[in-house]
């Protein structure tokens, strides 16, 4: 059963924010914006209490809370901007995979719309056309892999501007 039996469509906010030192309140923040455009907002730290568990036991509690609240959501959103290099959050990556394999409605947002070569270029050799690491960059005039890029509506902006273009595409607003 989703959120909407219970009134507003529920948003999985994946991304990188729950490594901010002010995680807690950045997940309140967040569903104070998703309330204000008519949505519910399901943070990942939303069902964290692992107290006397070791760190493994941990990480696969964490993995199964994230995947409920996944299941329980109708969206997916996610902050698909660069961590800790030039690509997103492997596990936001890996929510989004998830939540397109389970139907649910995908959204993902970045600061910089520039595509990948545009964004990598000064790291991209000019005779061999190889990024840094000897490999080719994927030139779809996308701002990120194809594999997330076909599937997520891409907002370029933040959460507000997101939040924004799924309140038009879900209750037809604006």
């Amino acid at each position: 059963m989703t959120w909407q039996a219970f009134g507003l469509p529920a948003i999985y906010l994946a991304g990188f924010h729950v490594f901010r030192p002010d995680a807690v309140e950045e997940g309140r923040r967040m569903r104070e914006s998703c309330r204000k455009y008519g949505f519910e907002g399901l943070f990942p730290l939303d069902k964290e209490n692992y107290d006397n568990l070791g760190q493994r036991d941990t990480a696969a509690m964490i993995f199964h809370a994230n995947d409920g609240l996944i299941r329980e959501a109708d969206i997916v959103m996610a902050n698909l901007n660069p961590f800790r290099g030039a690509e997103p959050d492997s596990g936001t990556v890996f929510e989004c995979g998830l939540g397109y394999a389970l139907g649910k409605k995908l959204y993902g947002y970045i600061a910089d719309g520039r595509s990948m070569s545009e964004r990598l270029g000064a790291s991209i050799d000019p005779v061999t056309a190889l990024y840094s690491d000897g490999m080719h960059v994927e030139d779809f005039d996308l701002p990120l892999n194809l594999m997330l890029a076909v599937p997520l509506n891409i907002v370029i902006g933040g959460l507000e501007e997101c939040l924004i273009r799924a309140q038009k595409d879900y209750y037809g607003a604006g």
